[in-house]
C-alpha cells in the first residue's frame, strides 16, 4: 500500500461550524494533539520510509499555533515536505497575516491551501481568507484556494448521469447530510455501486487525528495508533477482509447496505450520502472502525 502522505487532524475544534464540513468541526469539538503525538506520528513516518508529505488540518490548525509549528519544523527537519490547510480566521489584515505566516516561511513550508468560500466568509463579511493569500505570495509561500460551491446553485439544473464529485462539490458526509440535502435532486440507492473518492486498495494519504485513528475516509479508520503502532496497522490491512472498505469494494454504498441488510430510503443525493447514512447505522456493530464519535455528530 503507497501511502506517501499523512495528514493529521491537529484537532476537531474550529472557529466555525460549516454546515458543509464532514468531520463536524465547531468551536465545542473535543479532540487536540499534543507535541508528544506529533512526534509519534513523524517517528512512524521516519519507519514507514515511503512518507513524503506531511499536512497539518482540523479542524483549524491555527488554534494550537505553537504545537503547530513545533510540528512543520519537526517534520521539515526529518526532511518531509509540509503542507497546511486553514480557514484564516487569524489573518485580520494582510499585515497581521504577515505575522502569522512569517514564522511558516522561515519553516520554508512547502504548501498553504485557504478555504475561501460562502461557507466561511458571506458576501458581506470581510474575507480574511484575501489576506492571507496575499501575505503568503508576499512571502514566498506556496498557496491555493479550497472552494467549495453552495450545491443548491451547482445541483439545480443537474441530471443524474452517475458521475464523480468534482472539485468545489459538498461531499454530502458529516453535518452537510444534516443541514445541506433538503431540495436538492436524488437518484436511487441501488444505482450507488461505486465509490468514487477513494480506491481502498491503492491509498496514497491517510488522516489521522486526536485520537489515535487511522482514517481512509472520514470515519472509516484501520485501527488506532495509540493501540497498534501505524506501521503494523498498515501491514496488517487487507481491504478484501475491513468489514467496511471489502463491501464497498465489491459494490460501492449500495453493497454495503445489502452486505448488513440495513434500513434505508429509496433514493439519496450522492454514494457519500448513502455510505455515511447507512454508516450511522452500523456504528454499534464496528465500533472501532466508524470512528470516533466527533466525526458522526454525536458530541454535538
Amino acid at each position: 500500500m503507497p501511502i506517501t502522505g499523512l495528514h493529521l487532524l491537529l484537532t476537531y475544534k474550529c472557529n466555525f461550524a460549516c454546515d458543509h464540513c464532514f468531520v463536524y468541526s465547531s468551536p465545542h469539538a473535543k479532540g487536540v494533539m499534543r507535541i508528544s503525538d506529533v512526534r509519534q506520528i513523524l517517528d512512524e513516518a521516519e519507519k514507514l520510509g515511503n512518507i513524503n508529505w506531511i499536512f497539518f488540518e482540523g479542524g483549524e490548525p491555527f488554534l494550537y499555533y505553537q504545537t503547530m509549528l513545533w510540528g512543520l519544523r519537526e517534520a521539515k527537519k526529518r526532511g518531509f515536505k509540509i503542507g497546511i490547510v486553514t480557514n484564516s480566521y487569524w489573518a485580520t489584515s494582510v499585515e497581521d497575516a504577515r505575522e502569522w505566516l512569517l514564522p511558516i516561511s522561515k519553516i520554508d513550508a512547502d504548501a498553504l491551501s485557504i478555504s475561501d468560500d460562502a461557507y466561511h466568509y458571506g458576501e458581506t463579511e470581510e474575507n480574511f481568507a484575501k489576506y492571507a493569500h496575499e501575505a503568503a505570495i508576499e512571502l514566498g509561500i506556496p498557496v491555493d484556494t479550497i472552494t467549495i460551491d453552495d450545491p443548491k446553485e451547482y445541483m439545480k439544473d443537474i441530471e443524474w448521469k452517475g458521475k464523480p464529485v468534482v472539485e468545489g462539490s459538498v461531499q454530502f458526509k458529516g453535518r452537510a447530510v444534516e443541514k445541506l440535502t433538503e431540495g436538492l435532486p436524488r437518484k436511487s440507492w441501488a444505482e450507488f455501486n461505486k465509490c468514487l473518492d477513494e480506491d481502498f486498495t491503492n491509498q496514497s494519504r491517510v488522516h489521522i487525528d486526536p485520537f489515535g485513528y487511522v482514517h481512509f475516509c472520514q470515519g472509516i479508520t484501520i485501527g488506532n495508533m495509540k493501540k497498534i503502532p501505524l506501521h503494523k496497522l498498515f501491514e496488517d490491512y487487507n481491504p478484501e477482509k475491513h468489514p467496511i472498505c471489502a463491501p464497498l469494494l465489491k459494490g460501492g454504498p449500495t453493497e454495503l447496505v445489502r452486505e448488513y441488510q440495513v434500513d434505508h430510503e429509496e433514493d439519496y443525493i450522492d454514494e457519500c450520502h448513502l455510505c455515511y447514512s447507512t454508516r450511522l447505522k452500523l456504528r454499534d456493530k464496528f465500533p472501532e472502525i466508524l470512528a470516533p464519535d466527533e466525526v458522526y455528530g454525536i458530541q454535538e
